[in-house]
């Protein structure tokens, strides 16, 4: 049986084909071991350049939001030290209009205070007008008119006396 397959062309067919194959197969195989280990170096590059965007990424969204935290933090102590000298300009102003109140009260009441006087200063002089008057007629009646310019001039000096 050995002897017989030596002797058959398929045989020997076979075999240069299985030579063939190896003789092929040991460069094609070494080019395709090298494409697949150029590619595997590849993708493992890419890997590595996609981890090291990915922490990259990660660190700049650490920072924009430490950074939103802050600007957060730094709003609200701009709005709370708004509130605060809002609160302080509205007090002021409370105590600068309660003053000029007050003060337009006094001034009111002074010149009310003035106005009495002067109303009083008045009838005081209408009143001595008057009785000045009514003296001299009762004087004037009664009495010569010597006698009545000097008791008429000793009456106003008395009232102006009174007066003061």
């Amino acid at each position: 049986m050995i002897h017989h397959l030596l002797a058959d062309a398929e045989f020997w067919v076979l075999i240069a084909v299985v030579i063939f194959v190896a003789g092929v197969w040991k460069p094609g195989s070494r080019a395709i071991v090298g494409a697949l280990d150029a590619r595997a170096t590849r993708i493992a590059d890419e890997l590595d350049q996609a981890r090291r965007l990915r922490d990259e990424a990660e660190q700049l969204l650490a920072e924009y939001q430490r950074k939103q935290r802050e600007a957060l933090g730094e709003a609200q102590a701009i709005v709370a030290h708004a509130k605060d000298e809002a609160e302080r300009i509205a007090a002021h102003s409370a105590r600068a209009l309660e003053q000029a109140l007050e003060r337009r009260r006094q001034l009111a009441e002074e010149r009310i205070a003035q106005a009495e006087a002067k109303a009083l200063d008045e009838i005081r002089a209408a009143a001595v007008d008057v009785a000045i008057a009514a003296a001299r007629n009762v004087i004037v009646s009664d009495l010569d008119e010597q006698r009545s310019a000097a008791l008429i001039d000793g009456a106003i000096a008395q009232l102006s006396q009174g007066l003061r």
